[in-house]
């Protein structure tokens, strides 16, 4: 029987831990085993957590801050070191989660029967509009062309209600690291997250590294969880979009083809150079800035990140983010609907 680590990382969120673990040990299945992963928290996360769940759920403590990439790194390499072989898959959660009955065994399942599933994703949800998809991850993750990344269930800011349209299991481009199983074999092939990325996109750079490695990632609609979101950083904040567009940009110059890359990324800083004129004009300096700042870093950082190995190829999308905006979810290669 598959054995699974979840393991929820922390980084001042008390509140979040004492609302939502209850879900997750109600619904742990037999022999599976909750890690909460401590980034140096101020807060008392981890004297609720002792003085709580002394037997339950097991510490993992940080001497400080390491970020989503690299607590996780830190996290996941010490299950590797003091319990390796003991488990088949970890299961990356946010603190601001609740799940639901059958989740986690569903995605053991799932994974159990497609050896070449390197990462899987359930359907995630809003805790607060409870019938709609949730931002990050929906119900399976994509990029368009330029590789900017949407979701069954979200184009943009624009989200959908979740009537069952989406309810298919379905090969996808990224799973959302708010929750995500990954095949722990597979973790150690790729070394984890690219730490360089801080937090934000590095989930989509690890499932874009493993499927040039010749693994798959999946959605599993019938495992669901609630998303409450923007527990870090808020969806509409300057530093995140600044993460993001930087991101982004690494993760297209580490993974793209050699032959491509230079014209893909040349045309996508020239696309971001317009939404950037449409922040100023609008009077959001602080976004205008912001994506200054990550065409400057990029720049700065694209000379120290590792090119990924092309063994397997990966189809560039067809489908663009503007044909997407005005005429709804279409898969990337302009397949509309299952």
């Amino acid at each position: 029987m598959s054995r699974t680590a979840v393991v929820i990382l922390n980084w001042n969120g008390k509140d979040f831990l004492g609302q939502f673990i209850p879900s997750v040990l109600e619904c742990m299945p037999e022999g599976d085993v909750l890690y909460v992963a401590d980034n140096g928290s101020e807060d008392g996360s981890v004297s609720l957590l002792r003085e709580r769940w002394p037997e339950q759920v097991r510490l993992i403590l940080l001497d400080r801050n390491y970020g989503f990439t690299g607590g996780y790194n830190r996290a996941l390499g010490y299950l590797d070191r003091e319990h390796a072989g003991e488990f088949d898959y970890y299961l990356l959660l946010n603190s601001d989660i609740e799940v639901t009955p059958g989740w986690l065994s569903e995605l053991e399942e799932f994974m159990d029967s497609r050896p070449r599933c390197a990462v899987c994703a359930p359907k995630i949800l809003s805790f607060s509009r409870r019938s709609w998809f949730e931002h990050a991850g929906a119900s399976g993750g994509f990029v368009d062309r330029w590789y900017f990344p949407y979701c069954r269930g979200r184009i943009l800011d624009r989200i959908e209600e979740d009537r069952g349209q989406y309810d298919t299991p379905c090969r996808v481009f990224w799973a959302s690291g708010a929750a995500c199983m990954v095949r722990a074999e597979v973790w150690r092939q790729l070394g984890g997250l690219d730490e360089s990325f801080f937090a934000h996109m590095e989930e989509i750079d690890m499932c874009w590294r493993a499927q040039l490695a010749g693994w798959e990632v999946w959605v599993d609609p019938a495992s669901k969880v609630y998303h409450v979101g923007g527990g870090t950083l808020p969806n509409n904040s300057p530093r995140k979009l600044y993460l993001n567009f930087r991101n982004n940009l690494l993760m297209m110059y580490k993974n793209l083809p050699a032959e491509s890359r230079r014209r893909i990324i040349f045309t996508r800083m020239c696309v971001d150079g317009l939404i950037g004129c449409v922040y100023l004009l609008t009077g959001r300096t602080a976004f205008f800035k912001a994506v200054l700042r990550a065409h400057r870093d990029f720049r700065s950082m694209r000379g120290a990140a590792v090119l990924s190995s092309q063994e397997y190829s990966v189809p560039r999308p067809k489908v663009s983010i503007i044909r997407l905006a005005v005429g709804g979810f279409r898969y990337p290669s302009g397949k509309v609907g299952d």
